[in-house]
């Protein structure tokens, strides 16, 4: 309850960043954010009563500069490459990161270098290159499509239905 995800948003109603529960509540009791969604629930402390929120506004502007480059993390390489095995094309949420070209033969930890691979596919890929192992790439790997709010992990956009209205479509 305390870890799950709270939308930051700046004082133009921006969205800056995305906290944990534990945190907003923080900012919250100590007047640095108010509350503008209600993540339904409660946390209890010794004496008080919390509700969880989901969407905190900060009362002062905050400058940001403009981030170009999304972070290469593993739930932003599953998200680009749809959930799906890049080699069978399984849809699975059981999945690992494959480098292309493998690490010790000189590969790099990339975008254009990494892509998702179900367990299967991973291991009969091994340390070898697609081509060397008989496999193919559906898709040639590249970095994600970089907007404004690259700076949100994308599957928290997805699972958080309350917060599409903060962002522009």
């Amino acid at each position: 309850m305390i870890n799950r995800p709270v939308l930051v948003l700046n004082q133009n109603y921006e969205p800056l960043n995305v906290c944990h529960v534990r945190r907003a509540i923080v900012l919250i009791y100590q007047s640095k954010a108010e509350m503008l969604e209600n993540g339904a629930g409660f946390v209890h402390t010794a004496d008080r009563m919390f509700p969880i929120p989901s969407v905190i506004r900060l009362p002062h502007l905050v400058k940001r500069p403009f981030h170009v480059n999304r972070k290469l993390t593993r739930m932003e390489v599953f998200a680009r490459d749809g959930h799906m095995c890049q080699y069978c094309g399984r849809q699975t949420r059981q999945l690992t990161l494959d480098h292309v070209i493998p690490r010790f033969r000189g590969g790099q930890h990339t975008w254009e270098n990494v892509v998702s691979a179900c367990v299967t596919c991973n291991r009969k890929k091994a340390g070898r290159t697609p081509e060397e192992a008989g496999m193919k790439l559906r898709h040639t790997p590249a970095p994600p499509h970089t907007d404004r709010y690259s700076y949100i992990p994308s599957q928290y956009l997805q699972s958080r239905r309350e917060w599409e209205r903060y962002f522009p479509h």
